[in-house]
């Protein structure tokens, strides 16, 4: 492991990005953080407003309470009306440059996707869209008919004065598309994460704690297959001394520095 001071580290950081051809990036919330989104577990974040024990799945379920509180705390997150940092341009300029093969992100608020990464793997899901999960799902699994909608579409009913919406196709309940704790995670994402790990040749950690699995666990397979793993964070974290190269900052800061000198990859 090599951990360098901010300017050192940031010059090594820009060196291997110069090199690579095949750049998966994994952001976690110190990347969303500086754009104004609290982090759940620091003071202020989410959970320390509300108990995630009383937002699990099946308590989503079960209990309508439950649904208005998961709904305010919704309206909640979008009230700040976040927009992408310099940390998710810097992404963007990299995978235009065609050394960044994909996002990988457990951030549920789609600025990836505003910034313009055209690549984004969702392990968490969105918050940007509803969804129905069916009348009495089970076992952490929605069952839904399959209506999808935008976010708004619950807005809308819920400025309306219905605090529990529900599907207008089969009467079923619905959920933001988020992972909900005890709920099952979205398999098909989970595999494309995978995959872009397996193949990468330097996987990037960006603000991330790497405290939950199976995210957690794709630096591991990144480097099994022959990847530098790279960390960029504020905070150490459990898999610091097996990376690589370690660059303690904020993203914003570390990651536009690293990527401006970065020249765009030509094949052959």
């Amino acid at each position: 492991m090599t951990e360098r001071d901010a300017a050192e580290g940031v010059a090594a950081l820009a060196a291997l990005l110069g090199r690579a051809q095949r750049v998966v990036a994994l952001t976690g919330a110190g990347i969303s953080t500086e754009s104004g989104i609290p982090d759940f577990r620091s003071p202020g974040g989410v959970w320390s407003r509300h108990d995630p024990r009383d937002l699990t799945f099946d308590r989503y379920v079960a209990d309508a309470g439950v649904r208005a509180r998961s709904w305010e705390m919704r309206q909640e997150f979008f009230a700040t009306r976040p927009a992408p940092n310099p940390a998710h341009a810097a992404l963007v300029a990299l995978e235009r440059a065609g050394r960044l093969r994909a996002v990988i992100t457990q951030n549920i608020d789609g600025l990836h996707q505003d910034a313009g990464s055209r690549e984004v793997v969702e392990v968490h899901g969105t918050a940007r869209t509803v969804t129905c999960i069916g009348r009495w799902p089970v076992d952490g699994l929605p069952d839904g008919c399959g209506f999808v909608a935008p976010y708004a579409w619950a807005v809308e009913r819920l400025e309306s004065g219905d605090p529990d919406p529900g599907c207008p196709d089969c009467g079923g309940l619905v959920k933001s598309a988020t992972v909900s704790f005890g709920q099952q995670l979205p398999e098909q994402a989970i595999r494309r994460a995978q995959l872009h790990a397996a193949v990468s040749d330097v996987f990037l950690v960006v603000g991330s704690s790497l405290q939950v699995y199976p995210a957690a666990a794709l630096p591991g397979v990144a480097q099994q297959n022959g990847a530098r793993v790279v960390i960029v964070n504020d905070e150490p974290t459990d898999l610091d001394p097996v990376a690589h190269l370690v660059v303690r900052g904020r993203a914003g800061e570390v990651l536009p520095t690293a990527v401006a000198g970065v020249a765009p990859h030509r094949n052959g």
